[in-house]
């Protein structure tokens, strides 16, 4: 009786666990889309070369463009971080 238990409760477990995916900045844009699905999934995408072409795919969607915090810039680029001022 013992081994039916275990492999049911195995099974339940495999088969309650639902697949993630990490959220990934990609370095290589200064800006993300962060978009809101059903069931409270939240994807962010970031694939933005500007904010005005983010801005054209969010319009309509339940989403936002937001600036890449890992963004890491052409190598002339001074960032707010860098310069060390407030804005």
């Amino acid at each position: 009786m013992r081994i039916p238990c275990w492999t049911i409760l195995a099974g339940a477990t495999v088969l309650g666990v639902v697949p993630a995916s990490a959220q990934r900045y990609d370095p290589r844009y200064p800006v993300c889309l962060q978009s809101w699905h059903q069931r409270g999934l939240i994807v962010v995408d970031c694939s933005y070369t500007s904010m005005d072409q983010c801005r054209a795919t969010a319009s309509g969607l339940s989403a936002m463009c937001l600036e890449n915090p890992y963004w890491r810039g052409s190598p002339g680029h001074n960032t707010r971080r860098q310069q060390g001022g407030v804005y």
